[in-house]
């Protein structure tokens, strides 16, 4: 695991570029509960970006759109890429409609996201039910939305329109996350300390209950090969789930406070989870081993004092799409990217009242929620990865640590392969 530095200088830091932000619109009576925007999300085609504005309201909003009205220099060659990405698909009616802005009532304060596309192939797992009251075909966009009195709600994208209402959950839904495969496998992470998992493809039948957790779960996040699920709550708890037989793998200890988030990178090799003890740690999920430290107060508190108010609570984490980059976001009014092999940040930006923080699909751009509903963006890092990375992700995407570990070569390969140096 790589050293703690005992201080770090962020002033000397370089400034992440400021693209743009949404705002939410001024609250009637100017109420202040219940603005929170505790979720932002974009669509796994880069085509929609949505976010929580408050007050029971989701925006939807076609990416490509936003990228033009912030008009980036940086970021001009995106839009264009994402326009011409999403002319193609109407062209070829992959996508049934143009992208268009959706603003949905969900009846309850939202507190989590999640996109889900279909792969027709990918059929339920009730193979014995030969009727269906939904047929989701490929050109179809989901988001369903988490909602404060328990309830799921799925919604069509391009229309808008309320297809499901699942209801299983008895406190907030606190998380989402599809299974990236295009199954339409939906888990769920709720305060009533289940995680839950539903089957679309199934009208929304609700197939298992996984329980281990003893408190709140504040999150959960697929791997990319969709075998791994993994779920993060209060009480220190990091827990790993096979997801073909719904059974527990580990328990991943290091933690001195409730963990609030977490995210697999783009091979699935690594495992970021934040916690209010105020670090992010990075993990070699399949043998539960903590790879990297990144701090958010220097020096690092002792174990006894992770817990106490020290402003510096670690509320979210995001893996970019190259697999070199995370981003975090904390109480102390600051958003720090890291690059995994570097142990201080490589570029920081400030943010009142953050909340949460995602890549977007292409990885150059972060949008962070804040407490009043609104969305701010910045620029990425930018590096071109080497070849011995791409290599690296290309192996791990398809390899386990223990079959690497089992490889015939050099000593020093199988470290980089493990992200052991």
């Amino acid at each position: 695991m790589a050293s703690f530095p005992l201080s770090v200088n962020e002033k000397l830091i370089a400034r992440s570029r400021a693209v743009g932000e949404l705002l939410a619109p001024t609250s009637p009576f100017d109420k202040k509960c219940g603005r929170e925007n505790w979720t932002v999300a974009f669509a796994p085609d880069g085509s929609y970006f949505a976010w929580s504005q408050g007050h029971r309201i989701v925006k939807l909003v076609p990416w490509s759109q936003c990228l033009t009205n912030f008009l980036l220099h940086g970021t001009k060659n995106v839009a264009n890429s994402a326009n011409a990405r999403l002319s193609r698909q109407n062209s070829d009616g992959s996508q049934r409609n143009k992208p268009c802005e959706h603003i949905i009532d969900c009846g309850d304060i939202v507190w989590s996201l999640a996109f889900g596309s279909s792969v027709p192939e990918k059929q339920s797992r009730c193979v014995n039910i030969e009727w269906h009251r939904f047929k989701f075909g490929q050109d179809q966009l989901l988001l369903a939305t988490g909602l404060n009195n328990g309830r799921i709600k799925i919604w069509d994208v391009y229309t808008g329109k309320l297809l499901l209402n699942l209801m299983d959950h008895t406190e907030v839904v606190r998380d989402l996350t599809f299974a990236p495969d295009g199954s339409l496998i939906l888990v769920s992470a709720s305060r009533d300390k289940t995680l839950r998992v539903w089957d679309l493809k199934d009208d929304g039948n609700m197939m298992k209950v996984l329980r281990g957790h003893q408190n709140w779960v504040y999150g959960c996040a697929f791997s990319p090969d969709s075998s791994i699920l993994c779920s993060v709550g209060a009480s220190k708890a990091v827990f790993l789930w096979d997801m073909d037989k719904y059974s527990m793998i580990r328990k991943l200890e290091g933690h001195h406070n409730d963990v609030v988030a977490c995210e697999f990178s783009p091979d699935g090799a690594l495992l970021a989870t934040a916690s209010y003890d105020t670090r992010v740690y990075v993990w070699d999920p399949y043998i539960g081993v903590i790879l990297r430290e990144f701090g958010h107060l220097f020096p690092p508190p002792t174990p006894i004092f992770a817990g106490g108010a020290n402003d510096r609570w670690v509320r979210s984490v995001s893996f970019s799409h190259d697999g070199l980059h995370i981003a975090s976001l904390a109480d102390d009014k600051m958003v720090r990217f890291w690059r995994i092999d570097e142990e201080y940040p490589v570029q920081v930006a400030p943010l009142n009242n953050g909340l949460c923080c995602t890549f977007s699909t292409d990885g150059s751009v972060l949008a962070a929620g804040t407490q009043d509903g609104s969305v701010h963006f910045w620029a990425t890092p930018r590096q071109v990865s080497s070849l011995q990375h791409l290599c690296r992700m290309a192996i791990r995407r398809v390899m386990p640590t223990s079959q690497v570990k089992n490889l015939p070569t050099p000593s020093k390969v199988v470290e980089f392969l493990c992200y052991q140096i």
